[in-house]
């Protein structure tokens, strides 16, 4: 009879042992489990490059600067316009349309400067009339064009010279290269296209 209570008495013991334990397990926070598409990535390791040191003693770099060139441009040009006017086919008070130089060197110039005195010396020539700047303004204008842009091409600009009743157009451009650049003109019919006199000569530098 006391062996068969002492059975009873373990298993009852076995019993609430193994009950206490279930409930402590079910009183633990449930796992949760980590989708790993919503955990952002690590960021990348930053990598700094060292500056390099300066010599001490050693001067800093200092860019250059291309020297600034001048032209003797009227030197040129003066003798050039009056070569012109006495070419045959220019009729004394008739209209000339002076287009912008074109600068087909290799290099830099002041353009608009070598411009301003090649009108100036075909102004002041007692023969032909200048187209005025606000007559070729208004002409550019309505080509869509810049008071800088030249006319672009021979065919442009006897275009505009009609427009404005001009009946010669002197068209110019520099060539080679920008240390002894080359001035070239030519005068043309406005009627016909045709060019009634050319000339060249180098553009020394000051």
């Amino acid at each position: 009879m006391m062996l068969k209570t002492g059975r009873y008495v373990l298993i009852a013991s076995l019993t609430l042992w193994l009950v206490g334990c279930g409930d402590h397990y079910a009183r633990q926070a449930p796992i949760e489990k980590v989708n790993p598409a919503t955990v952002a990535p690590e960021p990348p390791p930053v990598t700094t490059v060292p500056a390099i040191p300066r010599i001490p003693g050693q001067p800093e770099a200092v860019p250059v600067t291309p020297p600034v060139r001048h032209y003797q441009w009227e030197a040129t040009i003066q003798p050039m316009i009056d070569q012109m006017l006495q070419a045959k086919g220019v009729n004394p008070g008739s209209v000339l349309l002076v287009d912008n130089m074109n600068n087909r060197t290799n290099g830099a110039l002041d353009i608009d400067q070598a411009t301003s005195v090649l009108r100036n010396a075909a102004d002041n020539n007692g023969k032909l009339t200048l187209v005025s700047p606000q007559q070729l303004t208004a002409a550019r204008q309505q080509l869509g064009l810049s008071p800088q842009d030249s006319l672009g091409g021979r065919s442009k600009a006897i275009g505009i010279a009609r427009s404005v009743g001009a009946q010669y157009v002197l068209y110019s451009s520099v060539t080679g290269s920008a240390s002894l650049p080359e001035l070239k003109m030519q005068l043309m019919l406005v009627q016909t296209g045709e060019i009634i006199w050319s000339g060249k000569g180098v553009i020394q530098q000051q």
